[in-house]
């Protein structure tokens, strides 16, 4: 227990003192520096008393020792070799002499912290040169000598140590700023690619009821007057065609919001919502017809959300501008993926709309939506003539293959 509150103390002390001003923290070394520095001094003044043992010379010369450290953040080398200067001095001059430097260890530790790399070799190898011939002219024994070497040593150790830690700390500090740069740029660029598919969404949604009402509303009041049959099954179409376009907005809306409709998120529209599109504009003055071939297999989800809004944007692209009387609706499960094809008897390329290098965003819409999913798309005139939208979107790797659909988009032999 002393030894976990002695360590958590250290911490506190650690942190505080990084906090503080350098030139503040260096004083405080220094201070303490010299403290054992004086110490020779004052056994000699006031101790033994003894005349003629320390001189001003000697105190001037002990206190170049410790006074560059001052400056040891601002110029780590040059403080080194003062330091070193002053306390060869001062073992020559020897009143009195200081056996262990400390000045000198703290200015070798602060080379190896912080100074450059050829001021850090240059010190490692001077310490290595210089001192043994010293310890042995001054008669050290062979453990003397050990000593003299390997303390200074240490200090230039620690100080590498330091230097490494601090290098480390600052690499990780680093890594971890450019990750979080990283993290918010996927994330902006990910709510650009939500509101891009949120427009889309939109687009469709509002550019089919808009369409299918406004035809409708246009037919009206003809058909109110010469067949009021066919005119109450109008009114119906474009009462459908706005509450669909009011469920699918209110999902829409629902995600921007992060909100639930009604305590339940409103499923996506998918391939098995595509009769029941193609029947909605079959009640109108376009006249289409579902076939699907094949058998179904499943798609991801992505490509069953796309593969309705290509067959409903296409559709919607034919009640605008295509002037068509009928459309055929084809979904053909192939071995390789489900190919989409809508052709209409219309206009064909006559409309600006229909032409796929006008840049209309229903086009491009149904290129989007069909390349983000791993398929592809084109649009061009019908070999009939009219116009034509082609598709195809992957299956998933390995998937089963389900019960093909009929026309209604049921199991085929169901009810």
């Amino acid at each position: 227990m002393p030894d976990r509150h002695l360590l958590r103390w250290w911490a506190v002390v650690a942190s505080r003192l990084r906090a503080t001003d350098a030139y503040g923290v260096d004083i405080v070394l220094a201070a303490a520096v010299a403290v054992p520095v004086s110490v020779p001094f004052v056994i000699a003044w006031f101790v033994t008393g003894s005349p003629g043992g320390p001189t001003p010379l000697g105190a001037l010369l002990n206190a170049g020792t410790v006074l560059p450290l001052l400056w040891r953040r601002r110029a780590p080398f040059a403080v080194a070799v003062v330091v070193a200067a002053f306390g060869v001095l001062v073992s020559m001059y020897d009143r009195p002499g200081q056996n262990l430097q400390y000045g000198a260890l703290v200015a070798i530790y602060t080379v190896a912290d912080l100074g450059q790399r050829w001021q850090r070799r240059a010190l490692f190898w001077t310490v290595l040169i210089t001192i043994p011939p010293a310890a042995v002219l001054h008669g050290n024994t062979a453990g003397e000598l050990m000593f003299t070497l390997l303390l200074p040593l240490s200090a230039y150790l620690v100080g590498t140590l330091a230097r490494n830690s601090r290098a480390r700390t600052e690499a990780l500090e680093e890594q971890a700023a450019h990750l979080a740069r990283r993290r918010e740029a996927d994330a902006d660029r990910a709510a650009v690619q939500e509101r891009s598919r949120i427009a889309r969404e939109m687009h469709d949604v509002l550019a089919h009821a808009v369409s299918i009402m406004v035809v409708q509303a246009e037919a009206g009041p003809v058909v109110v007057r010469t067949d009021p049959d066919r005119a109450e099954r109008v009114f119906d179409a474009i009462a459908e065609a706005g509450r669909d376009s009011m469920v699918q907005l209110r999902r829409i809306l629902g995600v921007l919001q992060d909100e639930q409709v009604g305590g339940v998120r409103a499923p996506l529209p998918t391939v098995a919502a595509i009769p029941a599109l193609v029947a909605g504009i079959d009640r109108t003055s376009l006249r289409v017809d579902l076939r699907i071939g094949g058998e179904r297999r499943p798609l991801p989800a992505d490509a069953e959300v796309a593969a309705y809004r290509i067959v409903q944007e296409a559709l919607t692209n034919t009640v605008k501008h295509a002037a068509a009387g009928s459309a055929i609706v084809r979904l053909d499960w192939r071995h390789d993926g489900l190919a989409i094809t809508v052709t209409d008897d219309g206009r064909g390329l006559d409309g600006a709309a229909a032409d796929p290098h006008t840049g209309g965003r229903g086009l491009i819409g149904i290129r989007e939506r069909a390349a983000a999913c791993g398929g592809q798309a084109e649009a061009g005139p019908a070999s009939g003539g009219g116009f034509q939208v082609m598709a195809r979107l992957p299956y998933t790797t390995g998937a089963a293959p389900r019960t093909s659909m009929d026309r209604r988009g049921c199991p085929e032999g169901a009810a």
